[in-house]
């Protein structure tokens, strides 16, 4: 084992510490570095210096979970002291000096009866304890600090040096909102202090992209408390954009072969019994009571388009059938997790089902990928894939998920396009694919999906007349693009930092009349553009000139353009490029013709 051994990873890709796997492991050593197993054991073991760090400046604080999620390591603890973010330094410093004790980290185990005993006056760690089915229970310690913990854990503190508390914030003991509020702090760990400046720097840019910042100064979208939590408003600006999303999705389905179709947003309860919703998807159901007859608020569009496909007899001649709705669900989010437009209660899918005969799944799904694809170069996105295979909460049989997942992975392989593996991260009803986009600055998001279903089909009774005239089952491939349009607006708002390619711009130019004597002029060219298609405000108030200028610059509008005496004699315009950082004067005509030209740029 060199120095440099923080742990190892066994043929069935478990993580160990070195004190579980032992010097003579045949395991595979994982060594100290930015690799997904080693960020695991730095970050776990991070928190747990940072609880350390809290107990020796707040005596009396207890401790309930710690573990390492996405965005780093955070952990959960009760304290009597308000904790807030201008606390954190104080920790971090508290931290540092820990590490120059050189405390190692050391595993002891002891027998679930033994630690009830040993955290008798702990309730934090009973309830702890309700969660862990084990006999056995192992304990991590380092100085006069232990807390339970599964581990794996680096071997010292001593290679815990490049790390930042990012964030407090609050959080409901073990998720339940009628639970006790705990206190909640987040932060980030890496191998090197190089990766963590890049990090922070990331970290700063996404506050200046912050979606929430923007679509407030932008007056795209708003959210109301007296109205309800994570339920947006869309105003003038923001509907515009989404419109101009919708339109161009809604030609890109038509043109492959796309039907549009339109569920109602309430249906019977009975029918997400049958789905298997009501069972495996309940909790996150709003639920009533309409003529004694219980309904549910669809948190989904995939029983409307069963329903739809059912209206008529259809034959394998008909498929595959390729349905479209963007469809407007309801799914009861903790308010723990609500976050702008990309946690919402309320949200409109680019949904399709897509009914086909088993042997077109791989061809379906490949359309599928091509699809996305497009869509992701339009906005100037990378991506991955990843299949997700069979959740502990899942309907249907094995051979049936079995036969789904290998459906998709034959899709990508035939076709040499790489992907990765979420063991359990399917839906209840099948697996499926997951998009995952790449944004301007590196951050990572869950857009798209594309799941195959022979689960659905075959408890509504759904079927097809084949080509030997016997009735049988049609796959169901369940499939968003963008995920949704509040999601997807949001990452486009903060990947543009509000600077919206032309296309999709809610307001693409401003018209700042010098006087108003040449606001006639403007106002005809803001109708010419509207008979184009094209979104253009005037600033024409009682605002000094320069004053309009600033203003409607703050709109990230990709033009703005000056009339005065000479645009007005000569049919010009003079134009501020915010695109191009340039300044230029075209004819009139030119300068419709480069922004129809511009308008097409926006085509799937």
């Amino acid at each position: 084992m060199s120095e440099n051994t923080i742990g190892y990873i066994d043929d069935q890709g478990n993580i160990l510490d070195t004190q579980t796997a032992g010097e003579n492991c045949s395991a595979t050593p994982i060594e100290y570095d930015n690799s997904k197993e080693s960020l695991e054991i730095i970050r776990h073991s991070t928190a747990h210096l940072m609880a350390q760090a809290i107990t020796e400046l707040y005596p009396n604080s207890q401790f309930f979970v710690g573990p390492v999620v996405d965005e780093g390591f955070y952990y959960d603890f009760r304290v009597d002291e308000q904790i807030g973010e201008s606390d954190l330094k104080a920790i971090e410093k508290k931290m540092k000096e820990l590490i120059k004790k050189k405390y190692k980290i050391e595993k002891y185990e002891i027998s679930k009866s033994e630690a009830k005993d040993k955290f008798a006056n702990d309730d934090l760690k009973l309830k702890v304890m309700e969660r862990i089915d084990d006999d056995t229970l192992s304990i991590y310690k380092q100085g006069d600090f232990e807390d339970l913990c599964r581990g794996p854990h680096v071997p010292a503190l001593r290679f815990l040096h490049n790390f930042k508390l990012t964030r407090v914030a609050g959080a409901y003991l073990g998720g339940d909102e009628k639970a006790e509020m705990l206190t909640r702090i987040y932060g980030i760990a890496f191998a090197d202090k190089e990766s963590l400046k890049a990090y922070l720097t990331m970290m700063e840019e996404a506050k200046k992209r912050d979606h929430r910042k923007l679509g407030a100064e932008m007056e795209l979208f708003m959210f109301n408390e007296e109205a309800g939590a994570g339920l947006p408003f869309w105003m003038p600006k923001g509907a515009k954009l989404r419109y101009k999303l919708e339109s161009i999705l809604h030609k890109a389905h038509l043109t492959r072969g796309y039907e549009p179709v339109r569920g109602p947003e309430i249906l019977k309860a009975d029918l997400w019994r049958t789905s298997g919703h009501y069972a495996c998807y309940g909790e996150n159901m709003y639920l009533t009571t309409i003529d004694e007859q219980e309904y549910g608020i669809k948190p989904m569009n995939c029983l409307g388009h069963i329903q739809v496909f059912k209206q008529s007899p259809k034959s394998y001649r008909d498929l595959p059938l390729r349905y479209y709705e963007y469809g407007v669900v309801h799914r009861h989010e903790k308010s723990g997790v609500l976050h702008g437009l990309l946690r919402v209660r309320e949200f409109t899918q680019d949904d399709a089902h897509i009914f086909c005969e088993p042997e077109q799944i791989a061809q379906e799904v490949l359309e599928v990928v091509e699809f996305v694809d497009s869509v992701m170069k339009l906005f100037g996105f990378e991506y991955t894939m990843e299949i997700a295979t069979k959740p502990e909460k899942a309907i249907g049989e094995d051979a049936v998920w079995d036969m789904a997942t290998q459906g998709l992975k034959d899709a990508l392989e035939g076709n040499n396009l790489p992907y990765t593996i979420d063991e359990g991260g399917g839906a209840f009803y099948g697996p499926k694919i997951d998009i995952k986009i790449t944004d301007a600055i590196g951050r990572k998001w869950q857009c798209g999906t594309i799941q195959v279903d022979f689960n659905l089909p075959q408890r509504f009774e759904v079927e097809y007349v084949a080509e030997d005239n016997t009735r049988k089952q049609p796959v169901m491939i369940h499939r968003a693009i963008l995920g949704s349009f509040e999601r997807f607006i949001g990452i486009l708002t903060e990947h543009y930092a509000g600077e919206f390619p032309f296309f999709l711009a809610p307001t693409q130019v401003i018209f700042v009349p010098i006087s108003d004597t040449f606001a006639d002029y403007a106002y005809e060219l803001k109708k010419a553009l509207l008979l184009e298609g094209i979104d253009s405000e005037v600033y024409d108030k009682n605002d000094s000139l320069n004053k309009r200028i600033r203003n409607a610059e703050k709109q990230r509008v990709p033009y703005v353009v000056v009339v005065g005496e000479e645009e007005v004699t000569n049919r010009t315009v003079a134009i501020r490029d915010r695109r191009n950082k340039e300044q230029y004067n075209l004819t009139q005509d030119e300068f419709m013709v480069k922004l129809t030209k511009q308008l097409q740029e926006g085509k799937i």
